[in-house]
């Protein structure tokens, strides 16, 4: 067997005080007894379950194999570059903003934040705040987050199953409740609340503030059909959903090289590469496929259905069109 193989992960479930102990249809028995917000399926802290490097963390496996892990691709070989998440909100998250790259260097924070929801499921009026209102300043909205009034200036845009919403860092933004998401993000854990609706958890309304910029947040309209759409392609991730009934081949192009991983939506399957056993997920796992292998075959068990995230080539993806 080679040194690497199509890692499976183990999902590392989050206690949030906005989650839930709900969460069908993608997990049947979360643990502890505290509500789930979070379940991280690629962070650096997260565990492989498959093959002789079973129990390490892709954080480990990164210093260890570098480049031929997470690809040329990745701006840096010694860290994971992508935190992929099922998210369950049960009531409203904080709003909140993420640096961009240039202040989380001020800040002396590795990479900034900027993010994609997958909107997996919905109920009727689910929404998401993105960016604030036309006409709002920052003196205004500073304001309002004083007198408990910050959620009002938000521009709140209802979502439905199957949508791509694009958040880049700088974006004011908040999640409502009634929906499962599936978010792709830069690694970075970094979040400057700025309102939490009286919970009582730390704010950041100073270093959100100075965060915060205009942004083209949105919808981003898909490209494709059911059984293969790219959803979305941005300066740090491209984001592709499929389904899958009979085996599908995937070769890289050689001009490029990144880390991809799957992550299973329904169904499941196996993922073969020449020399390596034949590594199988479902719903709910994430499978990374290491940039030096250059090829493999997924194999449905019936049916699968699936986002398949990579990183596009340094430097020749621009930001998404976007609409609200």
């Amino acid at each position: 067997m080679p040194d690497l193989y199509p890692l499976r992960l183990v999902p590392d479930f989050r206690e949030r005080v906005w989650g839930t102990r709900d969460l069908a249809p993608i997990y049947t028995s979360p643990p502890g007894q505290q509500p789930i917000g979070e379940v991280w399926l690629t962070g650096d802290d997260c565990r492989v379950s498959n093959g002789p490097l079973a129990g390490q963390t892709l954080g480990e496996l990164c210093r260890r194999f570098g480049r031929d892990l997470v690809g040329t691709s990745a701006r840096r070989s010694d860290c994971f570059p992508l935190l992929i998440k099922f998210l369950f909100p049960e009531q409203k998250l904080s709003v909140q903003v993420h640096p961009d790259d240039a202040a989380a260097r001020r800040a002396g924070l590795p990479c900034g934040k900027s993010e994609c929801w997958y909107v997996l499921a919905a109920k009727p009026g689910a929404k998401i705040g993105l960016g604030l209102k036309p006409g709002v300043t920052r003196a205004g909205f500073e304001q309002a987050i004083q007198d408990g009034k910050a959620d009002d200036l938000l521009h709140w845009v209802e979502v439905h199953r199957g949508e791509m919403i694009y958040s880049p860092a700088g974006t004011v933004h908040a999640i409502g409740p009634g929906m499962l998401l599936v978010e792709t993000q830069q690694n970075s854990d970094t979040t400057y609340r700025l309102y939490d609706y009286g919970r009582g958890r730390e704010l950041h309304v100073a270093e959100g503030l100075a965060a915060m910029r205009e942004t083209r947040a949105g919808k981003v309209e898909r490209m494709g059909d059911d059984d293969m759409a790219r959803l979305l392609a941005s300066p740090h991730f491209i984001v592709h959903k499929q389904s899958a009934r009979e085996a599908w081949f995937r070769e890289s192009a050689p001009e490029w090289n990144s880390v991809e991983i799957l992550v299973g939506l329904d169904g499941g399957g196996l993922v073969e590469c020449p020399g390596a056993q034949t590594t199988v997920f479902s719903r709910g796992e994430a499978v990374v496929i290491p940039a030096a292998l250059k090829q493999f075959t997924l194999k449905p068990q019936g049916e699968i259905e699936f986002l398949a995230v990579t990183l596009p080539e340094r430097g020749r993806a621009p930001e998404p069109k976007t609409y609200l």
